[in-house]
Parts: structure tokens; sequence; C-alpha cells
């Protein structure tokens, strides 16, 4: 008897090991994202707005590092892929520290609203958006006029910031609208692998907002900042924003609800793979 009890005990510490080190499912992590929005859609109005501009105001560090690095290495062929890692700083700061962020949100709320398709939840839905797009917004504006206007940058770095920003904007509607789908895919996924990442989560972040920078992929809050940042030194005017603007939040809203979220939920839900309450 002793001995089928140490056994019996033995087989259940390696079935908890085993669990342990058993990568959760995917409904699991659908689950997850998903009660994340729920939770986000029951915030109220202005903690939605203070989070939002605060989100802004972070990823002018994104913008302010480039600047920083360009101005301090070699104009050599490889100087580009050390100086676009400084466009992580901004998103690591954001995710981090649970700030909102428009192009998670396309992820995150839409799951809820596949699960529940009612007037009252897309209202919801619309009301977060709206409100956590224009705050992004505002403290990308914000930020970007004090880093253009006042001398809280050198001269060096914002000659680079200016270089950096041209870039950028440099591309076609079409071209935008494609670029800004591949980046909305991106950062919703990253959303996606953030919930079980646990000690990678820093890695996760930097690796694949590295790949948008590098691959110049267009994020509509990161290139908000270096639109207002060339409309801040009289180089671009507020309609050039907006023609800039429209086609990469086109772009980032189809690439992170159409594509990750509906894909999600076809497969986890309408496959059958989970149950999902």
């Amino acid at each position: 008897m002793p001995n089928e009890n140490k056994a019996k005990k033995k087989e259940e510490s390696e079935e908890k090991e085993i669990e342990q080190r058993t990568s959760p499912g995917g409904h699991i992590v659908y689950e997850a994202v998903r009660q994340e929005g729920l939770h986000e859609l029951e915030r109220s109005n202005s903690a939605l707005a203070w989070s939002g501009i605060t989100a802004g105001l972070a990823m002018g560090f994104s913008l302010l590092t480039e600047g920083v690095l360009q101005s301090c290495l070699p104009d050599q062929p490889w100087r580009p892929l050390i100086v676009k890692a400084g466009y992580s700083i901004g998103f690591l700061i954001v995710v981090l520290g649970r700030q909102q962020l428009f192009t998670e949100n396309t992820l995150t709320v839409i799951l809820p609203l596949l699960r529940k398709p009612r007037l009252s939840m897309f209202a919801n839905v619309a009301r977060l958006w709206s409100i956590v797009l224009v705050c992004n917004l505002a403290g990308t504006l914000a930020i970007a006029w004090l880093m253009s206007n006042t001398d809280i940058v050198s001269p060096e770095v914002r000659h680079a910031m200016e270089e950096l920003s041209r870039d950028s904007l440099n591309f076609s509607f079409g071209t935008l609208v494609l670029r800004g789908i591949f980046a909305g895919f991106l950062i919703a996924l990253m959303v996606w692998l953030l919930p079980f990442a646990e000690t990678a989560r820093v890695w996760v972040i930097i690796i694949i907002t590295y790949i948008v920078a590098v691959a110049d992929f267009a994020h509509v809050v990161v290139g908000s900042v270096d639109a207002f940042f060339l409309v801040g030194v009289g180089q671009k005017t507020l309609l050039d924003y907006f023609a800039f603007m429209v086609p990469v939040l086109i772009g980032n809203i189809i690439g992170g609800s159409s594509i990750v979220a509906t894909i999600a939920h076809a497969q986890y839900i309408g496959g059958g793979e989970g149950k999902v309450p």
C-alpha cells in the first residue's frame, strides 16, 4: 500500500511537471486576449483618454532614440540596422506600462465583438477606438511639437530626426495602405503572443517591432510623430499629414482586425478547437 501511494504521488508530480512545460493551447491564448478586450471595454472615457495621451507621448521616444543613434553613428550601409532598434523603445514603454495604443485594440476588443456581434457591443468598440485614436494622435502632436520647436534636442539630433521622418512618409496612398496592413498584422500578432510570453515579453516586443521598423511598414501612431515633427519644422503641412494618416489608419485596421482577429476567431471558435463561453 505505501508503495502504491508513493507511485501515485510520483505520477501526479510528473503530470504537473508535464503540464507546466507544455505550451498553452491556442484556445487558452484566445480566451486570455478576449478577457483583456472585455476589461478594456469596461474602462471609463477619462481613463482611456489619459492612457491614450500618455501612449502618444511615449511613442515620441521611438523617433527620438532613432535620431540619437543616427546622429552618433557613421554613415555606413549597416547604420539603419542599428538605428531602427530605437523604434522599439516607444512600444516597450507603452506595452509594459499598460497604456492604450490604438493598434493593440484592433485585436483585443474585436474578439469580444466577434463573440457577441450586438449593436451595443459595436457602439462600445467604436467608443474605445475613437477615444484612444484621437488621444494617441494628440499625444504624438504634443511630443512632436516639443521636439521640433524647443531646444529639448540638439541640432544634430533634430537634423537626423528630419531625415528619418522624411523617409517614413515618402510613399504613395496604395503603398501606405499595404505597409499599414503588414504593420497592423504584426502588432496584433505581438498582442496575441504576449499573454504567455512571460519572461520573454520584452524580446517579443523588440523582435516584432524591429521587423516593422526595418521593413518600413507604416504604423499610424509612430508615423504621426514623424509627420507632426515635419509639420512642426515647416517641411510638411497638416494636409500632408492627413494624406499620410488616412491610408495608414485604413491599413492598420485591416491588418489588425480583419485578418488577425477574424482568423483567430474562425480557427479557435468556428473551427471548434476551443470552447469559449
